[in-house]
């Protein structure tokens, strides 16, 4: 193909300058790629010269046919015999395999079933489960931790310290005799007419319940802050009516005061009492949870319940790491 044989329409036939410029760039394009590809048939006419007479070498050779093709159709000729197949032993798994299913709807209720089971199901919920019960203990673990380090901390004010009192039976008790096991904390007075009943009623409760679990592992302590009418006999008569466990500690009001600000407890008592006169002495209603050691660890309030607050108790002893006193 050469730029002299592109035929194209004389110029009286064009109707319009438009149509004309049109033509004269398809036109000048087609020259240029003719021209172009002469120049590249030649650039591969010059390349392939010094391999022509290899190429005629080859094409002159007698064809042969192929040795795979006959192979092939030798080996598709031959039929396997009793003695081959007695003889090789290892096709006899792939003919187990071939009829593994006894009937047709066994087979298809193996491909409607798919690759998944009831017993992979079971697996699948077994695993999701315990995963689950693993991460949902181990958050509460974590959270019950960053509680109690968090009041362990610098800059919180420390809850807890030491004291000096009289139980109900006339014994001097100090934070040593706390030591070695939990102690539950709770802070009144003997002549509260409502709140104080109903929170020691609570105070028995949880006791119980984690009693039940593990016998011995806390102490229930109920501290007055009215030492002018609560002296060991009155706490003693009182605190029966609750439960026979429950240790009553009363001192002096400079005693009182000072153990309640260790434990930053608020009580206020009428200053202007005359002898004989009734009154209420206003107090925090918590009950402080410490730990064997004497460090506070959770303070338990009314929004808590007395099998919430017992649970929350038996999970910080299952996180203690240490011995408890027997």
């Amino acid at each position: 193909m050469t730029p002299s044989i592109i035929r194209f329409r004389p110029l009286t036939f064009y109707k319009s300058p438009l149509e004309l410029r049109a033509s004269l760039r398809t036109r000048h394009f087609l020259h240029s790629f003719a021209i172009e590809l002469i120049c590249d048939m030649q650039i591969m006419s010059r390349s392939l010269a010094p391999a022509r007479p290899l190429l005629n070498s080859l094409w002159k050779q007698p064809a042969r046919p192929c040795r795979r093709l006959l192979s092939s159709q030798s080996s598709q000729a031959r039929r396997p015999t009793a003695a081959s197949q007695t003889a090789s032993p290892r096709h006899q798994p792939l003919m187990q395999r071939r009829f593994k299913y006894k009937t047709v709807e066994e087979a298809k209720s193996r491909y409607r079933s798919g690759p998944f089971s009831w017993k992979a199901g079971l697996l699948f919920i077994a695993t999701g489960a315990g995963l689950l019960y693993y991460f949902e203990r181990e958050k509460g673990r974590m959270q019950r931790k960053r509680v109690a380090d968090s009041n362990k901390g610098v800059g919180r004010p420390q809850v807890g310290g030491p004291f000096e009192l009289i139980d109900q039976n006339g014994k001097t008790m100090t934070q040593e005799d706390l030591k070695g096991k939990y102690s539950l904390v709770y802070f009144g007075f003997t002549h509260c007419p409502d709140i104080c009943p109903e929170e020691l009623d609570k105070m028995a409760t949880m006791f119980d319940i984690v009693e039940a679990e593990r016998p011995g592992a806390v102490l229930p302590v109920f501290v007055t802050c009215d030492p002018a009418r609560d002296g060991p006999g009155i706490l003693k008569e009182y605190l029966s009516e609750f439960h026979p466990r429950f240790i009553g500690l009363t001192g002096t009001y400079d005693q009182i005061k000072a153990m309640c600000k260790a434990y930053r407890v608020y009580f206020s008592t009428p200053t202007e009492v005359k002898p004989g006169q009734d009154y209420l002495v206003d107090h925090s209603i918590y009950f402080y949870l410490m730990d064997p050691e004497g460090d506070f660890v959770e303070a338990l309030g009314r929004q808590h319940s007395p099998q919430h607050a017992a649970k929350i108790i038996l999970d910080h002893m299952k996180d203690w790491k240490g011995q408890l006193r027997t």
